[in-house]
């Protein structure tokens, strides 16, 4: 299944999330990292982002980026958000953390983090049939956005972030009176126009994300920091949000790192943080918030995926594809059947990815075979796909290195008849990688191939599903056409034996 990775550069940390997507399911995290940078301070303070935050930002970002390169990820997209939408020394900034990252870091404005904040909910947390209000309060701003069953209806970002807000208006230790009066005055101002706009409701559920709403809900259950996922999707009250406050903003710093829940780093703005909440709750006269460990980087996630981002490494590249089709003109093989064989072929890759897991590239491998594998008729009908091993196998294919021509060859030898067996030198001779490669992609060119066998292209689709812990094959095609039919039994069976063998496996890993 494809993997993908996000950086979130915010204000205060940076969070860097790498996960796997498989169908049906929430997003699996393969790798997830945080770092306190705190990159919005000078920002807020002097307008430009020092020498010595954007060091520390490069210097994770390079520790995050060699983490999720090891993941062999097919997409990666990496953002900066309200510090870095204010500072003056943006162009230098941004040159500098691409490099770090390894892929190009862009500013992104408030209403696509809004945007992002949303997907990321929605993706580990589904909000069908409900009104929902989002909260997330970040380093430099704070993000409100509103929803129904999942459908995103308005988004507004305030410049209410908690290190600003703290840069702004906290300065004695513990906050004085006077600085938590002018910092609330703030607040509701800036929250005034999204409240005329959406009103008090009614809302089914208020959600908040960022680190500040989890470190919350850990202080009200009292869960420390090193089990912060206890906390995911966990209901705090308006009142209990209200009495944390009150004894938080009471307490000197040293206080406030002795609260369960409160991390020593955040325990700095966790008073800025929790105001920004308060009052949220209170200007849209919410009884509660739930706590949600989604983010930025969790939209970006699927948002990536949703644009089937790093596709294109399983399929041929122009180039290539020009390559076979001239092969299929040269050696007198229908087009058309092989247009046809290798979409089918791409359908049942896609299908079993979270079987099969092989690397994009290997879909790649299939539909060049899928266009190559009739080739041999040109030398002679019998034993053809031993002819079209030969004519691959001695091709000058431009666009193709020899280990895949190699494999693309392979393939041909075997779409037909026996499978590999320890007499086929040629197969033996592989790598075992490479050898269990084959083995997984022959029989979907065989069962693509058979699916087509009478040429009239009439399977509009082909779906495989897991039932009773074996694949299932459905078809979707024109008129009511069995497998038996198509000619497509004995690939289906064998499809079904080596599928069903990967199950087998995947269970005793587990």
């Amino acid at each position: 299944m494809p993997r993908y990775a996000a950086i979130d550069i915010g204000s205060n940390s940076i969070r860097m999330e790498a996960a796997e997507i498989v169908p049906g399911q929430a997003p699996r995290i393969l790798a997830s990292d945080r770092e306190v940078t705190r990159l919005g301070e000078s920002v807020f303070r002097n307008g430009t982002a020092s020498e010595e935050a954007v060091k520390a930002t490069c210097a994770v970002l390079a520790r995050m980026a060699a983490l999720y390169r090891k993941l062999e990820v097919v997409g990666a997209r990496a953002v900066a958000t309200s510090a870095i939408r204010d500072t003056r020394n943006q162009r230098e900034f941004l040159a500098r953390a691409s490099e770090a990252a390894g892929t190009p870091v862009e500013i992104i404005s408030g209403r696509e983090e809004a945007r992002l904040i949303h997907l990321g909910v929605e993706s580990n947390w589904p909000q069908t049939g409900k009104r929902t209000l989002i909260l997330d309060i970040g380093g430099g701003s704070a993000e409100i956005i509103a929803t129904e069953s999942g459908r995103l209806l308005e988004s507004f970002s305030k410049p209410l972030g908690a290190v600003r807000l703290k840069e702004n208006f906290v300065h004695d230790d513990p906050p004085s009176p006077r600085e938590l009066g002018q910092m609330r005055e703030y607040i509701e101002e800036k929250l005034a126009s999204a409240v005329r706009r959406l009103g008090h409701g009614p809302w089914d559920r208020a959600i908040a994300t960022s680190a500040t709403a989890s470190a919350v809900a850990r202080a009200v259950a009292r869960v420390p920091g090193s089990k912060r996922d206890e906390v995911d999707r966990l209901r705090v009250s308006t009142a209990q949000v209200r009495k944390l406050y009150a004894k938080l903003s009471g307490l000197t710093l040293a206080g406030r790192r002795k609260v369960t829940g409160i991390g020593p780093r955040r325990a700095e703005i966790i008073v800025p943080g929790i105001a920004v909440l308060l009052e949220f709750l209170r200007e849209f006269q919410l009884p509660a918030v739930y706590n949600s460990r989604a983010g930025v980087r969790d939209g970006i996630i699927a948002d990536l995926a949703a644009r089937n981002v790093g596709a294109e490494l399983g399929r041929l590249s122009r180039d290539q594809r020009r390559e076979v089709e001239d092969m299929c003109r040269r050696y007198g093989v229908s087009l058309d059947h092989a247009r046809e064989v290798a979409r089918l072929a791409g359908l049942l890759f896609t299908s079993l990815e979270p079987l099969h897991r092989l690397p994009p590239a290997a879909g790649k491998l299939l539909e060049a075979a899928a266009y190559l594998h009739d080739v041999g008729h040109f030398i002679s009908d019998a034993s053809h796909h031993k002819h079209s091993y030969y004519v691959v196998a001695n091709s000058d294919m431009a666009g193709f290195t020899e280990r895949e021509r190699v494999l693309i060859a392979t393939l041909c030898r075997y779409h037909r008849k026996a499978l590999p067996s320890p007499v086929h030198n040629a197969y033996q001779g592989l790598p075992a990688e490479e050898r269990r490669t084959v083995l997984l992609l022959i029989p979907l060119l065989r069962l693509a191939d058979s699916l087509d066998r009478s040429h009239e292209q009439r399977v509009a689709g082909v779906e495989v599903r897991m039932r009773d812990g074996e694949v299932a094959l459905q078809l979707k095609a024109q008129g009511d056409i069995g497998l038996e039919q198509w000619g497509a039994e004995h690939a289906s069976n064998m499809f079904r034996q080596v599928y069903n063998r990967e199950i087998a496996i995947a269970r005793a890993r587990s």
